[in-house]
């Protein structure tokens, strides 16, 4: 029976997804009618589309995530990037759609990723492994979890989505399996136009050293090689002459004193966390620090995890100077007790010739606005 309903779930979402994109005017992509401001007449000039922390309800895996895909699918994208979370994390009693981390929430999420023209990025976020031995959640091994994800998202070297771009992954060091050492398939670099970009596989819940059944073996070997991913991209960028460099992770590791209310809390200077949680943190975010330092060119770091859009620059020196090149990107995420009010997603216009390169659009979705509807 189980088998027979997750292909019937695929159907329901897919089809929701194409009510919503014909309510929505159709079009998109390329010359489809929509929004295409992502190019104009400068051919180097290029958009691409954030989002994650999405679906956290059966109100937006059936409504509020459709009407979003439907509203990327209108416009010019080079490629979308979901910073992980596929669901919230715990389970909603009652709820018709996947909440636990059963093998119908990856189906879920394949349907919803393979029903965007154009490429789709994905990285890995805590609800959806790292949390999932809570009870609530099916009390699943968590590294298994991990695993049947590098498997379903991460079984070849292409993006998902309509169209594909063919990324390099990580091959070593070696990441903890369950049942043993794994290459870290989820970890990929792409570059676009003369921009490096790089996907780390780098977790909320203190990076799988606190909650339900913390693993430090695993945190250590992960750690290592998200480091080392993250050297090699700079090293990449600095090769091929990039004019920048952008991380998509999931984790908020915190960056500084000052928001203890949705992030890690941690010396800005030293970057240890001063908030008595394990720290599974410091060490990237020092590794981090130097190459942000050495490159000089501007870097961005695109996150999730606490839910709350923004764009700042919290990163600074041991001298607590700021780092004028490194600008932290946090993606819009669930807030169930506002129901679909809150799924909307981050237009990023690229333009490798530009000082700054990045320049950001939130895009809230017109179907999606509830407190003001759309005039």
């Amino acid at each position: 029976m189980r088998k027979m309903l997750l292909p019937i779930l695929a159907a329901v979402i897919t089809a929701a997804i194409t009510a919503s994109f014909a309510a929505g005017g159709g079009g998109g992509g390329n010359g489809g009618g929509g929004d295409n401001n992502g190019r104009g007449d400068d051919r180097d000039t290029y958009a691409i589309g954030l989002w994650g922390d999405l679906p956290y309800s059966d109100a937006q895996a059936t409504v509020g995530l459709p009407n979003l895909i439907a509203d990327m699918n209108k416009q010019d994208l080079a490629f979308t990037a979901h910073d992980g979370d596929l669901k919230a994390g715990n389970s909603t009693a009652g709820s018709t759609t996947p909440t636990t981390c059963s093998d119908a929430l990856y189906i879920q999420a394949l349907t919803f990723f393979n029903s965007l023209k154009a490429p789709a990025v994905f990285t890995p976020g805590d609800n959806d492994w790292t949390d999932c031995d809570r009870p609530s959640n099916g009390g699943f091994n968590s590294l298994e979890r991990l695993d049947h994800e590098r498997a379903l998202f991460f079984g070849t070297p292409f993006t998902l989505g309509q169209h594909k771009l063919r990324q390099e992954v990580q091959t070593t060091p070696l990441c903890p399996g369950v049942k043993g050492p794994m290459q870290c398939v989820e970890n990929r670099r792409w570059t676009f136009d003369r921009v490096t970009y790089a996907t780390l596989d780098i977790q909320g819940s203190c990076n799988n050293l606190c909650d339900t059944a913390p693993d430090p073996v695993e945190e250590a070997g992960r750690n290592a090689a998200d480091i080392a991913w993250m050297q090699q991209t700079f090293d990449e960028a600095k090769a091929r002459g990039s004019v920048a460099v952008m991380f998509i992770s999931q984790a908020d590791p915190g960056w500084d004193l000052t928001d203890g209310t949705r992030a890690p809390v941690r010396d800005p200077k030293t970057l240890a966390e001063t908030d008595g949680q394990p720290d599974g943190f410091q060490s990237f975010l020092s590794a981090l620090r130097d190459e942000v330092v050495a490159f000089g060119k501007p870097v961005a770091y695109v996150h999730g995890d606490s839910h709350y859009f923004r764009i700042d620059k919290p990163f600074l020196n041991a001298q607590g100077q700021r780092l004028e090149n490194f600008t932290r990107v946090e993606t819009f995420g669930d807030h169930q007790e506002n129901g679909i009010n809150d799924v909307h997603w981050l237009k990023v216009l690229v333009d490798p010739s530009s000082r700054e390169v990045f320049a950001y659009q939130p895009q809230i979705v017109p179907a999606n606005r509830v407190a003001v509807p759309a005039p």
